[in-house]
């Protein structure tokens, strides 16, 4: 089987002359879906024909015809094909991204058509669960919302309640980090982000909230030490402004049920910003693997 040409830089021009009609899409799809080689879904036969859609197989034994786009993110999308390639595209590989409404400007679709489409983006890049954090590793809570009256400390009143790890390497200053939503600055809370994030052999440094505490039984590495207004962990500080500050200025407001989504986005660029030149490819694998959540809430 011949290798797929992947679509690799930074280049908007170079993307738009690549992929500029929907047939150079299907093709890129198709490549991705079966470049492990082809097998019917209804019976499981590994010979095929040309399907009636562009790029698209027919199963010599049962008929079955699957397009490209089937199973996919890209499956009954409202977005043309090329305008969704031209989106995850934006997403992607601009720094701060862009908001649904920003996209329906652009692209001149409809601002709930982008949002949805977006969505499923975020989706794609969520962790895979595959790497956590290692060696040195820095966690902190923050709050994520508007300003709270009288909420102090870690009641969090309307605001998100968000736990951070970033990974610090001494000879490139910080490495990963992840993020992810929690109930309460407890044990219960905590422990399923550690879980899934952090190596359990990772030197841990957090602040002396006695939440922390009970995980020291399975990460026996970690170790706490008072905050100091954020002084402690100056690269966690920056990293939690420069995320609030996103956040502030291309979405402005975001639902609790939508939190996540937008977590994922910014992490998956910021674990990626010293390999942009593939970031392309990458979600779009990761889009035709994946299979999207319906959509409940409205932002």
């Amino acid at each position: 089987m011949d290798k797929r040409e992947r679509f690799t830089g930074l280049n908007s021009i170079k993307f738009t002359v690549r992929f500029h009609e929907d047939e150079a899409c299907y093709k890129y799809l198709s490549d991705i879906k079966w470049e492990n080689g082809y097998v019917c879904k209804k019976c499981q036969n590994t010979v095929y024909c040309i399907g009636v859609k562009p790029h698209s197989r027919r199963c010599i034994k049962c008929g079955y015809d699957e397009s490209s786009t089937s199973g996919t993110m890209f499956d009954k999308s409202k977005v043309p094909i090329h305008i969704a390639f031209h989106i995850v595209f934006r997403l992607c590989t601009k720094k701060k991204g862009m908001s649904s409404l920003e996209l329906a400007s652009e692209f001149e679709q409809r601002q709930k058509t982008c949002w949805e489409f977006k969505w499923k983006v975020q989706q794609a890049m969520s962790s895979n669960l595959k790497y956590p954090l290692t060696g040195e590793v820095h966690v902190d809570e923050c709050y994520i919302g508007g300003e709270e009256i009288q909420k102090r400390r870690r009641s969090k009143g309307k605001k998100k309640l968000v736990i951070v790890a970033l990974e610090n390497v001494s000879f490139n200053g910080v490495g990963r980090a992840y993020a992810q939503i929690i109930e309460d600055a407890y044990n219960n809370s905590f422990r399923p982000f550690f879980e899934d994030h952090i190596s359990k052999d990772a030197v841990i440094s957090t602040d002396g909230w006695t939440g922390y505490s009970p995980l020291k039984k399975d990460y026996p590495y970690l170790k706490q030490i008072l905050s100091n207004s954020g002084k402690s962990h100056p690269d966690m500080h920056i990293h939690i402004m420069n995320l609030k500050g996103w956040l502030r200025g291309i979405h402005h407001h975001c639902s609790s049920e939508r939190m996540q989504g937008y977590l994922d986005e910014y992490h998956f660029r910021y674990n990626r910003r010293n390999n942009m030149e593939t970031i392309f490819d990458t979600l779009l694998k990761r889009m035709v693997k994946y299979d999207p959540k319906r959509i409940n809430t409205r932002e």
